[in-house]
């Protein structure tokens, strides 16, 4: 029997597990309404556009969070030696040291990479340049902290991956510090 789920918010959080487990394609309706407990017709009150806007949806609060706790701090924050410790905390926590499948980066590796692809490119391109912005404020010229932040981002997704492959998240972990030391080293 379906579950009563006061808020659409409520469901938002099991969409997003749902699309790491299962992928876009491979989360049916009849998947997500037996993990969210929600009957169909709830699923369409909640999301008229159906399936399609879970994933936009899931991608928005995902995108936002980054925002908040990201981006955001890598900008402003006084002190970009901080900020960039706190993005690879946020990493660690975010990931789960590297448990959690990236669901953006899961998209973008997707046949559905098109259908999202202004969220897609948002989010790495967000991710690099506030990073990138950071890393000039920490004392890098433009381009090395272009370079820094473009090599950090990929040794993220990319331990993401090889963790997930050897199912070790030692690899995420070493690779996390690995990328944080690089970072406060910077070039030169």
């Amino acid at each position: 029997m379906a579950k009563t789920v006061a808020e659409r918010s409520d469901v938002i959080p099991v969409l997003a597990e749902i699309f790491r487990e299962h992928g876009f394609e491979g989360a049916s309706l009849s998947v997500i309404s037996e993990k969210t407990g929600l009957g169909k017709g709830s699923l369409y009150h909640f999301f008229p556009g159906g399936k399609e806007e879970m994933a936009t949806t899931v991608l928005r609060e995902i995108d936002q969070w980054f925002e908040q706790h990201v981006y955001l701090p890598l900008r402003e924050a006084e002190d970009p030696h901080t900020a960039i410790s706190a993005m690879c905390q946020s990493m660690a926590a975010y990931f789960r040291s590297g448990r959690r499948v990236c669901l953006v980066g899961a998209f973008a590796l997707d046949n559905v990479r098109d259908r999202f692809a202004d969220q897609v490119r948002g989010y790495f391109a967000g991710w690099r340049a506030a990073l990138a912005m950071a890393l000039e404020r920490a004392g890098n010229d433009p381009a090395t902290a272009g370079d820094l932040a473009e090599e950090a981002v990929i040794a993220i997704q990319g331990a993401l991956v090889l963790g997930r492959a050897l199912d070790d998240t030692a690899v995420f972990e070493r690779a996390l510090a690995r990328v944080e030391a690089r970072l406060h080293a910077g070039k030169g």
